[in-house]
This record gives C-alpha cells, structure tokens and sequence, in this order.
C-alpha cells in the first residue's frame, strides 16, 4: 500500500489484529477469512469537512472536521467524537477499526465508528464550544441519525459537548430522536453511562482475578492512569470493592500515593471537580498523602502493585514500562483506554504469560476490558427506541451480564483457536479479536459483503 500516506495509529491496530489471527488457527480452519480482512480493514465510508466557527474576538476560526464510518455489518455506525489538536485521519481509523469488534463483543447491534476535528477545546469559553459544536454539527447531521449512525463523546467531549450537538442536530433535522448517546438523563440519556467505562472495566478484571484463582479486589494494589471519566470511576469502584489505588495522572505528569491507604474517595471527587473546570492535576490540593511526579506516566513510579489498568490515551505503556510493571510485581493488565499498550509492551505481556504459565501476568485488551461504555451507549439507544428510561440497578445488571459475557467469549474463543501449554492462560487479547472479527466476518458474508469464488 506504499501509494496511501502512512497512518501508524492505524496500522498499528490492524497489526495487532492481523497478528493474533495470524497466530492462531483460525486461517488454518477459515482461510476464506483472509477475504474479510482485507475487506473488512477499509472503511465503508470516510467523511471528511471544514469547520468555520468565530472566536470571541470575533476571528474566523478553521478545523477539520471527520466522521470514518467503518462498518455497519452489526447494526447502526456507533463510537465517539474525539475534540483534540491531535486528531487526524490515522487516529480516527483506529479508533474506528478497534471500534468495530469492540461493539461486536458486547453482543448489542451496533456496527463500528469514529469521528472528531482537530479542535482544542482547552482555554476556551463555553460559547465558543457553543459556537464550535453547531458548527461541526451543521456539516455532521446531513451524515449520521439514529438508525444510521450514532456517535457519542470522547477526549474532549462531554455532557456540554454533546447537549450542544444534540440541539444542533434536532433543530436542523427537526426530529427529536436517539442521534447521540451520552445525552443528559432529562432528554434521552442513560443512568450509569457516564460510569460505564470505568464500572465495566472493574467488572471485567474481577473475572480475571476469579478465573485465575487471585480471589477478589480486597487488598489489592492498583495503578491507574488518567484522571478523565474511565480513571475517576474505575478509581470509586475499586476502592468500593477493597483495592487501594495507588496513582492517578494526566498529560502533565503523575499523581502516586505514598502512604498505605492509598487515593481516597474524597481524593477522587476533588479531582473530579478539577477536571470538570478543565485544570490540571497540578491543581490539587493534598495532605502529602500523595505525591506528584511532573513529566511521567505513572507505571515506573509506584512500587509493588498487583493490577495496572491504563485509562489515559494510545500507546501509554511503553515496553519499557511494561517490563517495569513485571519487575512491580504485577499480575493484572487491562486497557481502560484504547490500544493503551503499545505493540511492543504487549509481546513483552504476552511472552511472559507463555513462560510464566499461571504464575504469569494475564493481559487483556481494550476493545474487551473497555466495552462497558459502548455497551451502555447502546443500551441508552435501546431505551430511546422504546421511548422508556431503566432503573440504576437494571442497566448496572445489564452492564455486568455484558462484561462477564465479553469476558468469557474472549476466554472460550481463545481456548478454540490458540494452542496452549499445560497450565497457560488463554490468550484474551488473541481470544477477543478472534471471536470480534468472526462475528463481523460472519454477517459481513452474509449480507454480501465479501464472497468465495465457486
């Protein structure tokens, strides 16, 4: 493909795929399925927009603005905006190809996308997000709607966010209807969504540590990064469930605990409250039970610890930090975020379970570990179809069901199509990409997406 620009972000996602399907027999079983690979690894539809807003010195302002609508096997398009000056096309059809067999695991009808501009909302006010969304909006709404593509938030987009795209929306189609998930609970949202990630990936890991014989989160340390949404709930419910949380961080550096106790819950709301205006963690005020370390990523800074769970961006443990986090002592690793490892830290991670057998660290991947939030966005879009709003503890029974599900069909399917030795762990970043593609691979047969020469 050396006539298409490079797209690292992207191909490091396929690479991954690519590999773990590789490795495995499913080619051996399917080799028809080397088809929909290829077929599959295109988007369906890539559109991409200018952006003209005015800032409040009254200057014209330009972004690019993107929405890759990768697949639609499964049900509507379905992932998040992104709002951040790093966003480019490679990005986005990462987050988008990752998309497609994240949302095949949750079991919901819902197919694969992403979209965003390369707008830094930071220091600005709220009427020029005002101002920027209706704009994005304007060009965005001709492309999407609720049984043909469903965004949500992402970096940069939250309730704020997508209230002013929703209106923009509504006015400009004159409907009011499930277009946007993450919708504020008086017009159309969900209870548990803005938890969802977080709560999900707590549940996630809890059958790991049950399967593995390590018992449950009493007593256990763990390290997260972030200090956003998927961070700040994961941090409650760990710290509900007995586990002491030893680090947070944001771009500017890390926060790590010092004492025996660890981040609290009070330490949790207050940066809750930093990050809802928009500061940096620098900004918080501590007793000296913590300690900031400008400049880092926390894996190499917090001593012994049982369970890393990045919850940042991509590419936020190095192989590097990996090692570190084997040295740590570490057991347990699962993507909060999206591709959280590199390519190079989960060979270390995965090596290292081949070796180790069962004494080993067990690492799963994001598109299983992280599948709660887009698992309630599609429940808030079931609740909007049926025009009725669930209970707190319904959609959290719903969540848990999706997560233990995600969990042991990532576990099954690698048993399935992953040699192992006497006492290895299965392979879940092998076994969730396996059982994602076949199931997108399947429907996208069958509606004729791709075909076998008779």
């Amino acid at each position: 493909m050396s006539n298409l620009p490079s797209e690292p972000e992207f191909e490091q996602a396929y690479k991954e795929l690519a590999y773990t399907l590789e490795n495995s027999t499913i080619f051996q079983k399917h080799p028809e399925y080397r088809t929909a690979l290829n077929v599959a690894s295109i988007p369906e539809r890539v559109i991409q927009f200018r952006v003209v807003w005015e800032d409040d010195h009254g200057n014209l302002q330009v972004n690019r603005g993107y929405r890759v609508q990768f697949n639609s096997a499964l049900g509507p398009y379905k992932g998040g905006l992104r709002l951040h000056p790093s966003v480019n096309l490679s990005i986005l059809k990462f987050l988008g190809f990752e998309q497609i067999f994240k949302n095949a695991l949750t079991g919901l009808s819902m197919g694969g996308g992403k979209g965003g501009a390369d707008f830094d909302p930071k220091g600005k006010s709220d009427a020029e997000i005002r101002r920027f969304c209706c704009a994005f909006m304007a060009e965005l709404s001709k492309h999407i709607g609720a049984d043909t593509d469903v965004p949500a938030g992402d970096i940069g987009v939250g309730g704020r966010e997508i209230g002013y795209m929703f209106g923009a929306y509504r006015k400009a189609a004159n409907r009011f209807e499930g277009v946007l998930t993450g919708k504020g609970l008086a017009w159309g949202g969900s209870l548990i969504r803005p938890e969802a990630t977080g709560y999900g990936l707590v549940y996630y890991v809890g059958h790991m540590l049950e399967y593995s014989g390590a018992g449950s989160y009493a007593g256990k340390r763990v390290a997260l990064s972030g200090s956003g949404n998927v961070a700040q709930y994961a941090a409650l419910k760990l710290i509900e469930l007995g586990a002491t949380v030893v680090s947070l961080s944001d771009s500017k550096g890390a926060l790590v605990a010092t004492g025996d106790y660890g981040i609290t819950v009070e330490d949790v709301n207050a940066i809750m409250a930093i990050k809802e205006a928009r500061q940096p963690l620098t900004t918080f005020q501590h007793d000296g039970h913590v300690k900031w370390i400008e400049g880092v990523r926390p894996w190499l800074h917090i001593g012994k610890v049982d369970i890393a769970l990045p919850c940042a961006t991509q590419n936020e443990v190095s192989k590097e930090e990996a090692e570190g986090l084997l040295a740590a002592g570490c057991k347990f690793v699962a993507e909060g975020s999206n591709m959280g490892c590199t390519f190079e830290a989960i060979e270390v991670f995965e090596n290292h379970r081949r070796e180790k057998k069962g004494e080993a660290v067990w690492y799963a991947p994001g598109k299983a570990a992280n599948c709660g939030g887009v698992a309630v966005s599609g429940l808030e879009m079931a609740q909007n179809s049926q025009r009725l709003n669930w209970t707190q503890s319904e959609v959290d029974e719903r969540l848990k069901d999706i997560m233990k599900n995600a969990f042991f069909n990532g576990l099954n399917t690698a048993k399935t199509y992953v040699e192992a030795a006497e006492g290895e762990l299965p392979s879940l970043v092998a076994g969730s990409n396996i059982a994602g593609f076949v199931k997108v691979a399947q429907a996208m047969h069958d509606q004729g997406d791709w075909w076998i020469k008779n």
